[in-house]
């Protein structure tokens, strides 16, 4: 403890040293925008945690209102059948993320922001965004009027109230849980590894996260009885000015939305409309879907019934303006690389047009004609202001999916003529899209894909995979099958500094966004691109790789390769760095393969065990005792300082040799070091005795680290063989 308290102070005087000369050089204003845009791309990759879920719950709720109407699927639809029940019931659970949408941001944000233990610190959320609205409703049930609030009033319908968790409390929609849950992570980033005296050891962790929270939350509760009432005004305000904009402002959102693609800050402009206050109280979807089936039993005009809506035809250019896109650049290829040209923008365009991801082909023009980039914004901003301005509204901003479950297909019987005349303006644009962008590429003779004149382009890809392959191979055994993802992820992951330039990781829908230490190691944008990336952005250190609808799956592969450290290195100092080395010699086994069921159905926990060679067990890493066997010897608790909690057992039932043979060298709440003695004990008398010696190591928590690895099936030297990686 000595010596990480003066390994701390010596990194808080260098850090402060490389400050005053940062300042003394007139940096201070850039490091301060370089540290905001990390934390500004952190803040919007943990926003699509929620988001992602809306459009399956949007289809399903569009389906059930689609199946539940007798003009559309017949009288097997009629209220009161068995057909008109399930839909019922179908749509009741349809409605989950829409009618909790503040307490699943409250509880989801802690995934994408905080740096460790996140399932825990979901946990500290929900319990600490619950009690800040019981504060409010404890505030407003005994001052309401003081606050200009008329507490008796019913939760919903304009008056400013909400049921949360059923507590009635402000209407702070999203963005209140969004404000609670970043105090909370930013609680739990400074508090949960805070290590108090044993006698407090009740508190420490999420307890005193919590506790934290508790009192915290008290003056913000006040703070927002104060405020709140008064910032809702200006947002009615705020609605009525956008509802009077028109098609105006219809084009300035959609042009904002757009344009600001390439630095993924995008998410700030859409989120507050589709899933927030701007227009209307839950977000322009929600209430889409709450009214769907009125507007299916209506011929009243839907822009006057709903003008908000044309604020969410930002995903117009998706349908229309994307197919435009590609004819211009494949008619504009070279006829040697038309049919490789093809191949590389049909997947694009279908992605774009059925799913609503139009990055993987936005990012193969992007770099190379910025310009193009900028007449797409404004042509998709003209587009969907043209349909408003010809009475089209609707959920139009995802793709093709979205377009027919919850537009088309339950308002055309009443609205057809408004959804065809979409189509025709569409068509008509996507013909602008493609002479625009022929024109464009051809008097620029921009280097769109097909036009290069670079012979090996079809090849460097084979190398970036062969090279990843075989570095892939050095770490973890020529018989591993290495798919596309993994080449990915061990490519981007040389091209962005290795794994000691990676400070922090996180993605949204189509982007791997990663800080990284030093960015000048950060190599050009076809080093990514050769591996399959559809283009790179770089703020300072903040960087997004665009890799597209795999990312959840190549970002799990990057991590996995930032805590792979097969051959022995670490990054140590860095919270990746997590490790647990062999706590005895022997062969190593899968838990799995335990001969006690308790343990090999992972009942306590997931692990390894060891065959022991000698007679003395060590600790696998430095952290604290939280259990011991006194009377019998034969277990040990531990929890490191990174909260991986593991039990260690010697032998199979040799409780019952009621400390025979055991010695323990620990106590419970004492500080140990990686490779301290934890308990000896007497292998023969063991065996003697008819019990198994085997050693095993069972990592409780287990659950809350999904890219944990395990190593077994080697022979373990004792403080040196790395057993386990966090």
């Amino acid at each position: 403890m000595y010596l990480q308290r003066k390994f701390s102070k010596f990194k808080i005087v260098s850090e402060k040293l490389r400050l005053k000369k940062l300042f003394d050089g007139g940096g201070v204003m850039s490091i301060n925008k370089d540290i905001v845009m990390q934390n500004v791309q952190r803040f919007g990759g943990a926003m699509f945690t929620p988001v992602i879920l809306f459009s399956f719950f949007g289809i399903m709720v569009s389906l059930s209102i689609i199946f539940k109407n007798p003009d559309i699927v017949g009288s097997i639809a009629i209220k009161g059948t068995f057909w008109y029940n399930l839909w019922y019931v179908i749509e009741q659970g349809s409605w989950t993320v829409f009618a909790q949408m503040p307490l699943l941001f409250a509880i989801s944000l802690p995934i994408g922001l905080a740096k460790k233990n996140q399932a825990r610190a979901c946990m500290e959320s929900f319990v600490i965004y619950v009690v800040f609205n019981y504060f409010i409703s404890g505030i407003l049930t005994l001052a309401g009027p003081s606050f200009g609030v008329d507490y008796s009033l019913k939760a919903g319908g304009g008056t400013g109230l909400a049921m949360i968790s059923n507590i009635k409390t402000l209407d702070l929609g999203m963005l209140g849980a969004i404000l609670i849950s970043a105090i909370t992570v930013w609680l739990h980033n400074r508090l949960f590894d805070v290590d108090l005296p044993d006698y407090l050891g009740i508190f420490k962790g999420s307890s005193l996260v919590v506790a934290a929270g508790f009192f915290l939350m008290l003056p913000m509760a006040y703070f927002f009885c104060l405020v709140w009432p008064g910032i809702q005004h200006t947002i009615g305000a705020f609605q009525d000015f956008l509802k009077a904009s028109d098609a105006l402002g219809v084009w300035l959102y959609t042009f904002s939305e757009r344009i600001l693609i390439p630095t993924g800050l995008h998410h700030f402009i859409y989120t507050p409309f589709i899933f927030g206050p701007a227009i209307v109280e839950g977000g322009i979807q929600q209430y889409w879907l709450q009214h769907l089936q009125d507007f299916a039993t209506s011929s009243h005009s839907l822009k006057e019934a709903f003008p908000g809506a044309g604020f969410s035809l930002h995903g117009s250019s998706k349908l229309f303006g994307i197919p435009g896109i590609a004819l211009a650049i494949y008619a504009t290829a070279k006829p040697a690389k038309k049919k490789a040209v093809a191949g590389l923008l049909i997947p694009a365009t279908i992605t774009a047009v059925i799913c609503g991801i139009t990055e993987p082909l936005e990012f193969t023009f992007l770099f190379i004609a910025p310009v193009l980039f900028a007449v797409h914004a404004f042509l998709a901003a003209t587009l969907a202001a043209t349909s408003f301005l010809f009475g089209v509204v609707g959920s139009f901003g995802g793709g093709l999916i979205d377009a027919i479950v919850q537009n088309w297909i339950p308002l055309f019987k009443y609205h057809s003529a408004i959804y065809i005349t979409q189509i025709i303006i569409g068509l008509c644009f996507t013909a602008i899209y493609f002479f625009v962008f022929r024109y464009l590429i051809l008097k620029n003779d921009y280097k769109t894909p097909g036009r290069t004149d670079d012979v090996e382009e079809d090849k460097l890809y084979s190398k970036a995979e062969y090279k990843a392959k075989k570095a892939m191979e050095g770490k973890v055994g020529e018989n591993l099958k290495v798919d596309e993802r993994d080449l990915k992820a061990a490519v981007f992951l040389e091209a962005l500094g290795g794994k000691e330039n990676i400070k922090d990781v996180t993605n949204c829908a189509t982007r791997l966004r990663v800080t990284v230490v030093d960015d000048t190691l950060v190599k050009g944008v076809s080093a990514f691109t050769k591996a399959g990336a559809h283009g790179l952005v770089k703020n300072g250190h903040a960087v997004q790789v665009i890799v597209g609808l795999s990312v959840p799956q190549v970002r799990e592969r990057f991590e996995a390769l930032l805590q792979d450290i097969s051959g022995v290195e670490t990054a140590s100092g860095t919270e990746k760095s997590t490790t647990l080395k062999a706590f005895v010699n022997g062969k190593v086994i899968p838990i799995t393969e335990v001969k006690d069921e308790m343990f090999a159905q992972k009942m306590m926990g997931d692990g390894i065990a060891i065959y022991p060679q000698n007679e003395t067990m060590t600790a696998p890493a430095d952290g604290e005792i939280t259990m011991v066997m006194e009377e019998s010897g034969h277990a040990v608790g531990m929890r490191l300082a990174s909260g991986v909690e593991i039990l260690i057992h010697i032998g199979i039932d040799t409780v019952k040799m009621e400390g025979r043979g055991f010695h323990v060298l620990v106590k419970q709440g004492q500080k140990v070091k990686a490779g301290q003695g934890l308990v000896s004990f007497d292998k023969k008398l063991i065996e003697k005795e008819g019990y198994s010696s085997i050693i095993i190591l069972a990592i409780t928590n287990f659950s809350e680290y999904p890219l944990m690895k395990l190593h077994s099936g080697m022979t373990a030297k004792v403080n040196e063989t790395v057993i386990a990686t966090f």
